[in-house]
This record gives structure tokens, C-alpha cells and sequence, in this order.
């Protein structure tokens, strides 16, 4: 078995660009490279492990039992090494090539990621937004394990190791089936309380924004099911008699897709906004801060579409911001 101390690294970049091309000529390529110089190098690797990495096969090469189990932990220290320089360099994203891995509340994921993603394409082309399912239960251990660099959801206060920067404020509204009781008349918490609520919990919890409150109003609700994503939400709640409180942006653009009743929801929620929350020790990376301005831009220009309007017509919201 290899001694790492002795290890050429560069063998390790020719492992990963074969690993993921399964094809020694393109993964050469991918390094430009020769072919003769990337059959070199895994020789070498091949001599230095003890064993053969990759076999041959038409179209390509085939990784070994060996080559998979080490394909997942080299490209991680390859890819957080490149990070690792990048923050200390010059960051231009008309030319750079950087993945940026993003942990993301699916509402989240939703309403910015769309928006996101098409400014990245036209300023970014060559970086890649690896986005990853955060939410309140695991943001904190994911950012700890750098398996994301920043993480975008309704997430506690962070520790002062970390730097939160709130987004946007978030109203609720409820859905519910075309012709639902619920669709007409006020909308009091005690009609609310009446139907059972569908629930979007990706971590399977059954304790949602609105059970505190409406517990302390004095109506506590009763859930008729708890939902791991949110694809299957409205099939369920045009099929039952199941209500559901959602984010507002998130509820009009449902509410409109699919042909579901959008009523206000009467219930005063607190500390309901979304935030973005990274590690301080990457405040001076360049393209770190660059990703960071395009989220707070592509938030605020969320606040301003047509959806914040419709929900400010529902809610009656003047568009200030939540606490928290």
C-alpha cells in the first residue's frame, strides 16, 4: 500500500479525471494531457496501491472494488484543495471554474434556485452549484463538515462561528381543494383547526410552524398526514379534505399550477424568514462573496415579482419584514 507522504499528487488528479470519464483518452483531455501520460501515471498509481484501479472494457474502463471505494474521498480533497486556493486568489466568474456546494430548505431551493441558476449561466458558466437539502435539523452539521460552504432555510440563530444575514420575510397561507368548506367564509383559527393538515416535513417531524400557536390559541390542529416532498402535495390535497399552511410565495405559485384554493391563514407567526448563514472563516474568499451577493440579489428581486404582490393582496402584508 502507497506511504501518502510519498504520494505524487498529481497520480491522484489522474485517478480522479479516469474516474469520472470511465475512458482513459477523455479523461486525458479533461487534463490535456496525452494519452501515453495518463497511461504512465496509472501505472505508477497502479505499482504505488497494488492493484489495478481500472479494467479495460469496450467503450472504457471499469473501476476496481479498490478504485470505487476511493473515487468519493479523492474527489472531495481534490475539489476542497481547489477551494482552498481559490479563496486566496483573484475570483473573475466569466472564467472561473469552481463548484460551490449550497445547502438549501426546499422552499428555498423553490423560489431562489430557478432565479439562481439562470444569472449563474449567464455570469458563471464554468462554476457549478452542487445544491444540497438543508433544513433546520442538519444546516448547522453540514456547514460543521464543510459538506456545504453556505446553507439558505428558516434556520436558528447559528453559533458565532457562523454569519447570518436574513433574506427574505415569509407570510403563510393555506391550500386546500377547490369547493373545500374552507374556501369560503372568514377564516378563523377555529374553522382552521376543524380539517386535518397536511404537514411538508422533509425529517419526517410532526411539529410544524402553526402547533405552538394555534395550541396556544387554544385550537390545536390535527395533521391528516405528514409529506417527505412537496411533488406530491397537491394530488393529495385535491383528492381530501386535508388543508395545508404554506410559505406564501411557494402556495400562489402551487395555487395557480395546479388549480387549488388559496386562502389566508390566520395564524401570527413569529421568526419566520429565510436566512443565509456561512462560516466566518470564508468571508474573504472572493468567489464565496460573489455567490453570497447574487443570493442576497436574486432575493431581493424575489421580494419585487409578481408572486410577493399576489401575496401581499392575500395577506394584507405592507411587505415588512418578519421577526427574527
Amino acid at each position: 500500500m502507497a506511504d501518502l507522504s510519498t504520494l505524487d499528487l498529481n497520480l491522484l488528479r489522474v485517478f480522479d479525471a479516469v474516474a469520472r470519464e470511465r475512458h482513459v483518452t477523455r479523461a486525458a483531455a479533461r487534463l490535456n494531457l496525452s494519452q501515453p501520460a495518463v497511461s504512465n501515471a496509472l501505472t505508477r498509481l497502479r505499482g504505488a496501491l497494488g492493484d489495478e484501479l481500472f479494467l479495460r472494457r469496450p467503450g472504457g474502463v471499469e473501476p476496481t472494488a479498490l478504485a470505487l471505494s476511493l473515487m468519493q474521498p479523492v474527489a472531495e480533497m481534490l475539489d476542497r484543495l481547489r477551494d482552498a486556493l481559490a479563496a486566496h486568489a483573484p475570483f473573475d466568474p466569466a472564467t472561473a471554474e469552481r463548484v460551490f456546494p449550497l445547502g438549501l430548505s426546499e422552499y428555498a431551493e423553490a423560489v431562489l434556485a430557478p432565479p439562481l441558476l439562470e444569472h449563474l449561466a449567464a455570469e458563471a458558466p464554468r462554476c457549478l452549484l452542487a445544491i444540497h437539502h438543508a433544513d433546520r435539523t442538519n444546516a448547522q452539521e453540514m456547514l460543521e463538515r464543510d459538506v456545504v460552504q453556505m446553507a439558505v432555510g428558516m434556520l436558528p440563530e447559528p453559533p458565532a462561528l457562523y454569519t447570518r444575514l436574513r433574506l427574505l420575510p415569509e407570510e403563510f397561507l393555506t391550500l386546500m381543494r377547490p369547493g373545500h368548506p374552507l374556501a369560503e367564509g372568514e377564516v378563523t383559527v377555529a374553522r382552521l383547526a376543524e380539517w386535518p393538515h397536511l404537514l411538508h416535513s422533509p425529517n419526517g417531524s410532526r411539529d410544524g410552524a402553526l402547533d405552538q400557536p394555534m395550541r396556544e390559541a387554544g385550537h390545536p390542529r390535527r395533521l391528516g398526514a405528514v409529506v417527505a416532498h412537496l411533488a406530491g402535495v397537491p394530488g393529495i390535497l385535491k383528492r381530501t379534505d386535508m388543508v395545508m399552511a404554506l410559505s406564501a410565495r411557494l402556495a400562489v405559485q402551487m395555487a395557480e399550477a395546479h388549480g387549488l384554493a388559496l386562502r389566508p391563514c390566520p395564524v401570527v407567526l413569529h421568526h419566520t424568514r429565510l436566512s443565509l448563514i456561512f462560516p466566518r472563516r470564508l468571508e474573504a474568499d472572493a468567489g464565496h462573496a460573489w455567490l453570497r451577493r447574487l443570493i442576497l440579489t436574486v432575493a431581493r428581486d424575489a421580494a419585487r415579482d409578481p408572486d410577493c404582490q399576489a401575496v401581499r393582496s392575500m395577506t394584507g402584508s405592507a411587505g415588512a419584514p418578519a421577526q427574527g
